[in-house]
């Protein structure tokens, strides 16, 4: 299975915000959503990825307060990325590596959409699912061999 495929299942929405947007309001769209990233767009290019796991960092760093933060202060500027040709398996390995929950999926220049640690988990899931499957009904199937009983 590949990364298009996972965006094929769970669909393209795309939920971006800019750089010069308050935390708080990118926090709104994310708990609005019930997503945990947004990738950020500058002048029609992604720029990066902004998740729960900057705006933490930003409020532990300023005592538990966002005031004027804007996402140009907290998000994360060079997020790993995949292109859709990629193997799951691949991306799992650089997910969990680079500690990435999320994951934008770039087309050489353009946003694809963006993959979940959930998604990726997910698919592996119902990939060994299918093929316990198909095992057990070709085990179930498998012919006599001239074995009597």
């Amino acid at each position: 299975m590949v990364v298009s495929e996972i965006l094929r299942i769970k669909g393209t929405v795309l939920y971006t915000t800019r750089p010069d947007v308050l935390v708080l309001d990118a926090i709104r769209v994310m708990v609005q959503h019930d997503i945990g990233s947004l990738v950020v767009m500058d002048r029609g290019r992604m720029a990066g990825l902004i998740t729960f796991a900057e705006v933490l960092k930003a409020l532990t760093e300023n005592d538990g307060v966002l005031g004027a933060l804007q996402v140009s202060d907290v998000y994360d500027r060079a997020p790993l990325t995949a292109e859709p040709g990629l193997d799951v398996m691949d991306l799992r390995r650089g997910m969990l590596e680079r500690h990435a929950r999320y994951v934008p999926v770039m087309d050489g220049s353009t946003l694809a959409g963006v993959v979940s640690f959930h998604d990726v988990a997910k698919a592996v899931y119902e990939e060994q699912s299918f093929e316990n499957r198909m095992l057990k009904s070709y085990i179930k199937d498998w012919p006599d061999q001239g074995h009597e009983t």
